[in-house]
């Protein structure tokens, strides 16, 4: 396995364990259930945790892919930003939920605000998440860019062969 291998891997894991983070604290929040908050804080720290290797193969993963024929550099850039923006709000949700456990753990009085607070926290982080998925998968698949219109110069010309092929 390369570093694009590893990147493929670990990627996942910062955008889908806070939507799993969220579920839980948001039914935390509606059961009452301190316990459940506090799973949900495990949960986002761990999100933080998996932003690690996922950043630190991003750039082993660029060196691997940027010779390929059909990558645009400029993709590759636009994922990078996306993916440090994104980077530092996992980590500060992930020491936001550590506080949060924390006050949850010791019962103190503004234990319920941070647990407001870290849900909100994770909605707006999970915004980037998503442009940072996007813009990473924009690298490869061509169809998921804004400017994709369904057709390819190589699919253009093999359509034009066939007609040719059929009127002969």
């Amino acid at each position: 396995m390369n570093e694009a291998h590893f990147h493929l891997v670990f990627n996942h894991l910062p955008i889908i364990i806070p939507i799993v983070g969220i579920l839980v604290l948001l039914a935390g929040i509606i059961l009452s259930s301190e316990i459940i908050k506090r799973t949900a804080f495990f949960i986002f720290i761990l999100g933080a945790l998996g932003t690690i290797p996922a950043f630190a193969t991003g750039e082993g993963a660029e060196e691997v892919i940027e010779n390929i024929q059909g990558i645009d550099e400029k993709f590759i850039k636009i994922h990078e930003e996306a993916a440090e923006t994104f980077a530092v709000l996992s980590y500060l949700l992930g020491g936001i939920a550590l506080i949060g456990l924390w006050a949850n753990w010791k019962k103190k009085a503004f234990a319920k605000t941070l647990s407001l607070l870290v849900l909100v926290f994770a909605i707006a982080a999970l915004f980037f998440a998503k442009q940072t998925g996007t813009t990473g998968g924009e690298i490869r698949h061509t169809e998921l860019r804004a400017d994709f219109n369904g057709t390819t110069a190589s699919a253009n010309k093999e359509d034009s062969d066939y007609e040719e092929k059929e009127d002969d």
